[in-house]
């Protein structure tokens, strides 16, 4: 037998959930091998027909939402209320897509000659590879294969080495919605089968959810060995705005449930709070108070508020981080501790955080601490407000709260990132608008909405000429211009 790791309760680490084996580039070949020819008998199913089994899915998914919902808390670490709001994400993307199997995948077009007709479609691409991570591990999963196997493609899944076990669960809701055996595989472990796939021959597409160094190696690896379809969601350093007109009672819900929600684990967790300098002293006050009575603990606990971060590791790693921002001159109003809890020993809990006097030169405002840490950066106007915001190398997600609309429009005219909210906190993307981010987040692929099929599908343009004769397009076929030269 070969190598096995665990996947443990990042609250409870004696909690093992599951053991799995390590991968190798051999797995990776039978995976594509496997999917590559079950992949040729589903792209001739009838589209609507592959929608009814993603339908079916959601359906599962749902019946069995209670059971998901408390494995995503004991594997990711989220509390019950996030872990039920990543599986219905799943159910409502499962349902949606389906839907998308009876809308238009094309548009018809005018010829420039008589009796001829133009129009596109889409193809699938044949094999893809997805590598996802583990704080939305049965969400983004549903976000990258329903609309893969909509577009008739066959799938090699990598999940994060923290969250196996769901996707163990989702695949096996997929099997039993009736996708075909071999169509959607699952390889697990750390970096080896990860790096095998996206330069695997057979795998004409890659989807990948993660940080932007490792996008970066994957982008680069997959592009020398292609061509190959790559689309890459990576980190952000979100920010929200916060105008001196603004309902501060509803900045600081949006502010604290951004920053800390998911222990502050989501690409589009609100990183910094960029606010006017006239209501500082009081938004913070209001948060301080709001953050340290935030209850850390077992997140399947229905009073925890904020769960564990997902390893020890992490832990250390935000900590560092937020003992860097403290010498270059921050100044914590609460958390900054790694917390032991009784009942979880050895658990990942970090304080909920906010920094104060966070400079924009400061490391902590232009890299993603990804947990729950909120730096505050006091500006003058909105005009430095902004520039604040479009400094940072990531382009996921951002925010304003302001009471006019004329502020509100400008900063959604002037804000380079994916997504803006105005009056509402970073996160909380719905799953029928494009997901996905500008500059360093992204590659300009998005996820869900109408848009999401284009990663794992092909343009294809078709004429048909019915004319009976040559008809040249596109050349000499017309006469001169009378005067002309």
């Amino acid at each position: 037998m070969g190598t096995t790791f665990t996947s443990v309760n990042p609250a409870r680490p004696s909690e093992v959930l599951g053991t799995y084996p390590e991968g190798t580039a051999a797995d990776v070949d039978t995976a594509v091998e496997r999917a590559t020819e079950a992949q040729q008998e589903w792209a001739r199913v009838p589209t609507p027909a592959r929608a009814e089994v993603i339908d079916k899915c959601g359906a599962i998914l749902a019946a069995r939402k209670t059971d998901f919902s408390t494995l995503v808390a004991r594997e990711a670490g989220k509390i019950l209320i996030e872990a039920g709001g990543d599986v219905q994400e799943a159910i409502d993307m499962a349902h949606y897509v389906a839907g998308l199997g009876r809308a238009a995948w094309g548009e018809t077009m005018p010829s420039e000659l008589p009796n001829k007709m133009g129009w596109t479609t889409r193809q699938p691409v044949g094999v893809v590879g997805m590598i996802t991570p583990w704080n939305f591990p049965v969400a983004i999963p549903s976000w990258k294969c329903f609309p893969a196997l909509l577009a008739g493609n066959g799938i090699v899944l990598k999940p994060s080495e923290h969250a196996p076990t769901c996707a163990e669960e989702f695949v096996a809701a997929l099997l039993e919605a009736g996708v075909p055996e071999g169509l959607v595989n699952l390889v697990h472990g750390h970096a080896d089968p990860g790096q095998a796939l996206v330069v695997h021959p057979g795998v004409r597409a890659v989807s990948f959810t993660g940080s932007v160094p490792t996008g970066r190696a994957v982008a680069a690896a997959a592009m020398a060995t292609g061509p190959r379809l790559v689309s890459l969601e990576l980190g952000g350093k979100n920010a929200m705005i916060v105008l001196p007109d603004a309902d501060l009672a509803l900045a600081t819900d949006g502010a604290l449930f951004g920053a800390f929600g998911t222990a502050g684990q989501r690409c589009t967790s609100t990183s910094r709070l960029v606010v006017h300098r006239d209501v500082a002293d009081e938004l913070v006050a209001a948060l301080t108070v709001r953050a340290a009575a935030l209850q850390l603990g077992d997140p399947t606990d229905p009073t925890t508020d904020v769960g564990p971060v997902i390893d020890l590791h992490s832990a250390e790693r935000i900590d560092g981080m937020v003992r860097a921002a403290l010498d270059e001159g921050a100044q914590a109003t609460t958390g900054a501790t790694i917390v032991e809890l009784d009942g979880c020993e050895g658990g990942a809990f970090y304080a909920p955080t906010i920094l104060r006097g966070v400079e924009r030169t400061h490391r902590i405002a232009r890299e993603e601490v990804f947990g729950p840490v909120l730096s505050v950066i006091e500006v003058d106007s909105l005009d430095e407000a902004i520039d604040v915001v479009n400094e940072s190398e990531y382009g996921l997600s951002a925010a304003i709260y302001t009471a006019a609309i004329a502020p509100a429009l400008q900063a959604v005219d002037q804000i380079n990132t994916g997504i803006v909210y105005v009056n509402a906190p970073t996160i909380g993307a719905e799953i029928h608008l494009p997901f996905g981010g500008t500059k360093h987040t992204g590659n300009g692929y998005r996820e869900a909405g109408r848009r999401g099929i284009e990663q794992f599908s092909e343009n294809k343009s078709v004429y048909v000429d019915y004319s009976g004769r040559l008809q040249r397009a596109q050349i000499d076929n017309r006469p001169p211009v009378e005067g002309g030269e």
